[in-house]
């Protein structure tokens, strides 16, 4: 009761109520990174439908062979990103891609980002500086061709407030064919990615207070491998081992997360301690 307790006074970080916005993205590997990163989508799909939250791609880019060089989704319900944001870094798998003829294991990696969704209030877009730009969705032919231009893509040069850097930010959405809800949603996109930037740097602060964070949202660091001929998957950053690769990969995750936010909350204890 007495740890409890003081799990309890820990004061919450105020982004863990928000929704979330996740990325992934086909690393090294070629085809079987991207294979690879439509593994790890169904596998979040599978677990926030266990949830009750819902998904909704945003924007995605296929694989020659299947699965996806990169794909963007939104997840909202009840305390998404404050669950999620512990699987932000580079996922590793070890398998024999379907193509090996001689058997042997490929390694290949998939990057995971996970964003806090951002509110209106928290970002400060001057609209007039966006460029917006309109064109046509594709389509598979005949009956289903988009003869409107309902895909849009917008352009914003932000400037960065550290380095005072202008950088140029593009933006499309071809979500759906209505041009006027394709713009909120990219527009939804732009104030994230803005809000990103800025909580990065909260991140990087944070992770100079500490000598170890668990959810730091560093995308280069490695935190997770998945081998498939041994059937386990490691943690890195907890050291935790699990040997039900299929379970965990048909979206039993909760286990993993759970023991990562024990870790994380030893490790604010510590540091509210100093």
């Amino acid at each position: 009761m007495e740890e409890e307790i003081k799990i309890l006074m820990i004061p919450p970080d105020p982004e863990d109520a928000k929704n979330a916005i996740v990325e992934i993205r086909g690393g090294t590997g070629g085809d079987e990174a991207a294979l690879f990163a439509g593994d790890l989508f169904k596998m979040y799909v599978k677990y926030c439908e266990n949830k009750g939250w819902t998904v909704q791609v945003s924007s995605c880019s296929e694989g020659t062979a299947g699965g996806f060089k990169e794909i963007v989704f939104n997840v909202a319900g009840d305390n998404v990103y404050g669950t999620l944001k512990y699987e932000s870094g580079v996922h590793r798998v070890q398998r024999v891609p379907a193509t090996e003829t001689q058997g042997r294991v490929h390694t290949s990696a998939a990057t995971v980002a996970v964003l806090p969704e951002a509110d209106e209030f928290d970002v400060v877009i001057n609209e007039g500086e966006i460029k917006w730009e309109t064109f046509r969705s594709g389509g598979a032919g005949g009956q289903n061709v988009n003869k409107v231009e309902s895909g849009v893509r917008l352009r914003y040069v932000w400037k960065n407030p550290v380095t005072s850097v202008p950088e140029e930010i593009l933006i499309e959405c071809t979500e759906t064919r209505d041009q006027p809800k394709n713009k909120e949603r990219a527009l939804a996109r732009l104030r994230t990615m803005i809000y990103d930037r800025e909580h990065n740097k909260y991140v990087d602060d944070m992770a100079k207070r500490r000598k170890t964070l668990v959810s730091t949202g560093d995308r280069s660091a490695k935190i997770r491998t998945y081998n498939y001929p041994q059937g386990r998957v490691t943690d890195h950053r907890i050291n935790y081992t699990m040997y039900d690769l299929d379970r965990f990969v048909n979206g039993d995750i909760q286990e993993v997360i759970d023991k990562l936010m024990i870790a994380e909350n030893a490790e604010r204890m510590k540091a509210s301690e100093l």
